[in-house]
């Protein structure tokens, strides 16, 4: 029987940054799985170059409980590591390696918790979902929910192993990515006023963006369960020009929202489209009629609002011990989850303090407790509760 800490290394080994192949991690959980005679299915991309992987542990004819996890990690490019980032590493009770808080650790546990879990005679299954692309925009999990919506049985409640030190999380952000290109006209700088600047007039917009982040922060759009306790906006990324003395033709930006569960963030889009559309083409076209702004999704994924009350809350908290319910920052594919009407929970080991910075770590302690976790879901999940060891 492996351990979590053994797996933990081994999991760790394959470079499943997102613009890698996750391929060689799902085939080690499939292999490790087959030689425990449980059953998996592979769900591919187009290109076939990474997959998820759901497998199910137990009885397949009735709603169950799933544990889910992505297998990508972010980039360690640039990052003073002082450990190999793919080699797992202990020092002073701290396990070190790109993934071990966020979330290979919890993948770690689960898979070492099956066969405990094939050991005793469940009275509901449980199964395992792997995705990919997370971390880009949690990308990969879609089609494996869209099989899964096909399928009779819809799980009854989704554990999404995410670091919060296992404390149980039932809210979080939700998020849209969204892409600006600003089209203008060159000319030479010396003339510029009858060139288009597309710079400037990015810039134009994202201050128009800021602005209408402002008043996302008023008082009675708050929500105190979550921080910071309003929607936000900003722009991550901005590129144009090719010379000083050349009024620039085009300018991208790149721009997110993040909104409480109960706002829609297409609504800050629209707002700035609006702004762009009826003030900014009509200068720009007062200029040069050949000029543009356009706007593209990047990525989407909705918030997390679960019911403290809801059976799936209350189910979570007898597992990890604590009813204290929290929320996070960082957005999951549990909102996803949620949205084809799967409760779902945030609770997995380690700390995002640590998640994607370098030197990533889950402690042993938050290792041990995640396997305790999972033996008390174990003993709950028994067919016969008169059949319990005393």
């Amino acid at each position: 029987m492996s351990s979590s800490r053994d797996l933990l290394a081994s999991l760790i080994a394959f470079d499943t940054t997102s613009r890698e192949s996750n391929l060689q991690l799902i085939e080690f959980v499939r292999d490790y799985l087959a030689q425990l005679h449980v059953p998996c299915e592979l769900i591919f991309n187009d290109e076939r170059s990474k997959a998820n992987l759901f497998a199910t542990v137990g009885p397949d004819d009735r709603p169950g409980i799933v544990f889910s996890g992505h297998t990508d990690v972010v980039p360690v490019d640039g990052q003073p590591w002082t450990v190999a980032p793919f080699q797992l590493s202990e020092q002073d009770g701290k396990l070190y390696g790109r993934g071990t808080a966020d979330m290979k650790g919890y993948i770690a546990c689960v898979l070492a918790a099956v066969p405990g879990l094939l050991a005793e005679p469940l009275r509901m299954p449980v199964h395992i979902a792997l995705s990919y692309d997370e971390e880009v925009g949690c990308l990969g999990v879609r089609a494996l929910l869209l099989e899964l919506e096909q399928r009779p049985h819809k799980p009854l409640l989704c554990i999404i192993g995410e670091p919060t030190e296992l404390k149980p999380v039932l809210g979080h952000k939700g998020k849209l990515a969204m892409r600006c290109d600003v089209h203008g006209a060159a000319c030479h700088s010396a003339y510029a006023p009858t060139g288009v600047n597309a710079i400037e007039y990015a810039a134009d917009l994202i201050g128009e963006l800021g602005r209408i982040g402002s008043q996302l922060r008023v008082p009675e759009l708050h929500d105190p369960r979550f921080d910071p306790p309003f929607s936000t906006v900003q722009t991550g990324l901005i590129s144009g020009g090719k010379a000083l003395n050349i009024v620039p033709t085009d300018c991208r930006f790149d721009f997110e929202i993040r909104t409480l569960p109960n706002q829609n963030p297409y609504d800050v889009a629209q707002q700035l489209q609006h702004y762009a559309q009826h003030q900014v083409v009509p200068r720009m076209h007062a200029i040069n009629a050949d000029t543009s702004v356009r706007f593209s999704e990047l990525s989407a994924y909705p918030g997390l609002a679960t019911d403290a009350q809801s059976d799936a809350a209350q189910l979570i908290a007898q597992f990890c011990g604590s009813s204290e319910f929290t929320t996070v920052a960082f957005g999951t594919e549990g909102g996803l989850f949620d949205a084809i009407g799967i409760p779902t929970v945030v609770c997995g080991p380690g700390s995002m303090e640590q998640g994607h910075k370098p030197d990533e770590f889950v402690s042993v302690d938050q290792l041990h407790a995640c396997d305790c976790m999972l033996e008390r879901l174990t003993l709950a999940l028994r067919e016969c509760p008169c059949n319990r060891r005393a």
